[in-house]
């Protein structure tokens, strides 16, 4: 409760104040980010349901992220009209995402779904449109916005590309990808910037993708990651807090407390890394880096 001596009344009030600003600005919307790989029709029932359920969900497919995306798109839209939604696969080219037609498709939708392939592909056709725009507006509003694998990259601010600049570190004797754990050695560009607390990372414990996420994490702001495994879905709620469903884990990164090493130094080192594995049911909540197992 709030004290009534002037000082702490309006020490209180600007803390209320913030709060409430906070609060009116956070998105009404839920996100469902799926590491990619096969999804467990439970997912698939669950991402229904969180755009309204049957008979009531009104769901986008943009599966601009692959080269055969006309295809999957269209399979994906009918897997979704089957558990009862009503679905559409939009397969366009970056003009045609600022065409009134387009963006007027997103009016009544109740969920957005991003489809797998290549993130970069992805991005080129839709970031920066007013159908980006209006995925925006319809996530401020309420809707739920899902995607697997390249589908999944896109929704934080720094996206990861899936290129990195020294294969094999800097000993140069392997292909193998991200065997070091570096600074400027991972490539990313900019997504949609669903989520702006953390980074994503997908088809994390199945291609063992730990020294990709752990060096963005260590020398990229928000230095918060989340690698989201095959078959498993991070859900970010509207107010903030993340849970975890599916088959796997999603692994989170925190550094935002950690002391590291300069950027002139040889080696990317850091003490005080908080790591969670959570299973389906765990929960985190991003603003006090609390964690909970089911």
């Amino acid at each position: 409760m709030c004290r009534t001596a002037t000082a702490a009344a309006v020490a209180c009030l600007v803390s209320l104040s913030a709060a409430q600003t906070a609060a009116a600005q956070r998105p009404r919307g839920t996100l469902m980010i799926v590491g990619g790989g096969p999804q467990p029709p439970a997912l698939v029932q669950q991402f229904v349901d969180l755009a309204g359920g049957r008979g009531h969900a009104n769901i986008i497919v943009f599966a601009e992220a692959s080269e055969d995306g006309k295809q999957s798109g269209e399979e994906k839209a009918d897997d979704l009209r089957k558990l009862g939604a009503e679905s559409r696969s939009v397969w366009i080219t970056r003009a045609q995402a600022n065409d009134d037609s387009i963006v007027h498709l997103l009016d009544r939708a109740t969920g957005v779904w991003f489809g797998g392939g290549d993130q970069v592909r992805l991005i080129g056709v839709l970031r920066g449109t007013r159908t980006a725009a209006a995925i925006h507006a319809r996530y401020a509003a309420g809707a739920v916005i899902g995607g697997t694998s390249a589908g999944a990259a896109v929704m934080s601010h720094v996206m990861i590309t899936g290129d990195e600049r020294q294969p094999g570190g800097d000993r140069r004797d392997t292909t193998t990808a991200y065997m070091t754990i570096a600074r400027n050695n991972i490539v990313t560009d900019s997504g949609f910037a669903l989520i702006s607390d953390a980074i994503i990372d997908q088809h994390f414990l199945r291609r063992k993708r730990s020294n990709r996420l752990m060096s963005l994490v260590l020398e990229r702001a928000p230095h918060l990651g989340a690698g989201i495994d095959e078959s498993t879905a991070l859900i970010v709620h509207p107010d903030g807090r993340w849970t975890v469903a599916g088959a796997s884990a999603v692994s989170i990164y925190d550094a935002r407390h950690s002391t590291i090493t300069p950027a002139n130094a040889h080696v990317l080192g850091a003490t005080n890394i908080r790591v969670h594995v959570l299973p389906a049911g765990g929960t985190f909540d991003p603003r006090t880096g609390e964690a909970h197992l089911p």
